[in-house]
């Protein structure tokens, strides 16, 4: 037994990264005559340390968005996420990708192991001479991936949960979303509502720098060092238009006013101080220094505690005893503390959710407002809200505080996010945006998410709005017998670090 595993061990050893090939994002400088350059950099030199933002809260739009740029770049695309699905949105954009290395274009593509299953696919793509493919945190094994968390829990349990698409180093989406057919409205299922910009101007050099880093990193594998050619010949890579599914959403798209109307200028996008928050990507090994951590750096962009409010919109909401204990002292402080997560029947992984209702009641007592999205609610009036006009599912991470400031990422506000994850987001210093999000608590939210409050006895009580009426349940929404107990018996195991 003890020769097997010491076999199995060795063999789920990952490769050397001796002889990796370097290479860097281009200044802006040097793209300066590219069409996004020319377009976008006399706007940035005109406002001299301010980022232009554009929030991307429709779900195609946030599609079309990213094949735009894709399309409009003439030398660099570097790409980085946490998920990529082999669907009808993975593939259309991977064409996108293929298309612009056939035009010349360099494109980086760094994608973390754990969210992808597509190997052959992208060996394909990694063969063009303009395109390289990375894998962060990869398993040796590809099949079954799992094992690799029994020989180096250690190192598979730590993703990169980034998310960015920078073209040219002029424009880059970052946020919330993976790539996905979930994530950009091309399926009748599960549809996340979720929140990314589109940033120009003084951030994109310290964004394109961040790629860079994660790209040279210790945890990013070339993926022909990792995935074995299945055959003599280059598997191809088939086109995504050829599934009528895929054109069927391709004509909506077509049909959205969005990319003609940010062709034209009519999406102006404001400009603001931007101050991006990173995490070495030497957390994904478990050595990054304190300083060096995303929650750090949010403390000391965020020196001074919100004084009126804070709004907070987390899918996965764990707040641990020390989060319960700050916002406790902020609603003692007489801070307007409101927090939007998914409700029980919405969330996709109910054992994050057992990590928050253990400490509803807590919350509840410090005079904390809690907001549960409802599945397949509907923003008041059927209009596109800040997170988007429809879901399923909340997926957006962000939170603003005193009607100022406003942080836009892919950090949940969790263990897992703190700990354990590699994240990426903007600290936006714009009354518009952060007052969006207020604004969205006060319009939006208690037609699309039930507000959990105490009963006179102490219990829990979920409150909807719908139609004009006012439902009160006392069982929570979307619970079983079975599922109950099973949150029960998760919320007691000593797991939260996980979550």
């Amino acid at each position: 037994m003890i020769a097997l595993l010491s076999a199995l061990l060795q063999g789920c050893a990952l490769p050397s990264l001796e002889g990796r090939s370097e290479s860097h994002a281009l200044k802006r400088a040097e793209t300066a005559d590219t069409a996004l350059g020319r377009a976008l950099m006399p706007q940035a030199q005109a406002r001299p340390g301010l980022s232009g933002i554009l929030p991307l809260a429709d779900a195609r739009d946030a599609f079309a968005a990213r094949v735009l740029l894709v399309r409009a770049a003439e030398r660099t695309l570097d790409v980085q996420y946490y998920i990529w699905r082999e669907d009808i949105t993975g593939n259309l954009l991977l064409d996108a990708l293929s298309e612009a290395a056939e035009r010349g274009v360099r494109v980086r593509l760094l994608l973390d192991d754990n969210g992808v299953s597509m190997d052959a696919k992208l060996l394909a793509l990694d063969r063009h001479p303009a395109i390289e493919v990375r894998l962060f945190n990869p398993f040796s094994v590809r099949r079954p991936k799992a094992l690799g968390y029994l020989t180096h829990f250690s190192r598979a349990n730590r993703r990169m949960h980034n998310k960015a698409l920078i073209a040219d180093g002029q424009a880059a989406i970052m946020g919330g979303r993976n790539v996905g057919d979930e994530y950009f409205g091309a399926t009748d299922g599960v549809l996340f509502a979720d929140l990314d910009v589109l940033a120009t101007g003084a951030v994109l050099p310290e964004l394109s720098a961040d790629f860079d880093r994660y790209w040279a990193s210790a945890s990013a594998y070339p993926i022909d060092r990792i995935v074995a050619p299945e055959g003599t010949a280059p598997a191809p890579v088939p086109h995504a238009e050829d599934d009528p599914r895929a054109a069927r959403y391709l004509q909506a798209l077509r049909e959205s006013r969005f990319v003609a109307d940010l062709l034209a200028g009519g999406h102006l996008p404001q400009w603001a101080r931007v101050d991006m928050v990173s995490d070495d990507p030497r957390k994904g090994l478990g050595l990054a220094e304190k300083e060096d951590l995303l929650t750090h750096q949010l403390q000391q962009v965020l020196a001074r505690p919100p004084v009126a409010s804070l709004d907070l919109v987390s899918p996965y909401f764990v707040p641990t005893a020390a989060g319960v204990d700050v916002f406790s002292r902020l609603a003692a402080r007489g801070v307007r503390v409101r927090i939007l997560t998914n409700a029980l029947e919405a969330t996709d992984v109910s054992a994050v959710h057992s990590g928050y209702a253990r400490y509803r009641k807590d919350l509840l007592r410090a005079g904390v407002e809690l907001h549960e999205m409802r599945r397949g609610a509907q923003p008041q009036g059927g209009g596109a809200g800040v997170f988007g006009s429809s879901g399923s599912s909340l997926h957006a991470k962000t939170f603003a505080i005193d009607g100022q400031r406003v942080f836009v990422g892919s950090m949940n506000f969790d263990p897992r996010s703190a700990h354990l994850n590699t994240e990426l987001g903007f600290i936006i210093d714009s009354p518009v945006l952060a007052q969006a999000v207020t604004q969205a608590f006060d319009r939006d939210i208690p037609a699309s998410a039930y507000e959990v409050k105490l009963d006179e006895g102490g219990g829990l009580v979920w409150t909807e709005r719908r139609d004009g009426q006012t439902l009160r349940h006392k069982r929570e929404p979307g619970s079983t017998l079975v599922r109950s107990v099973w949150i029960g018996l998760l919320s007691v195991l000593p797991i939260e670090w996980l979550l």
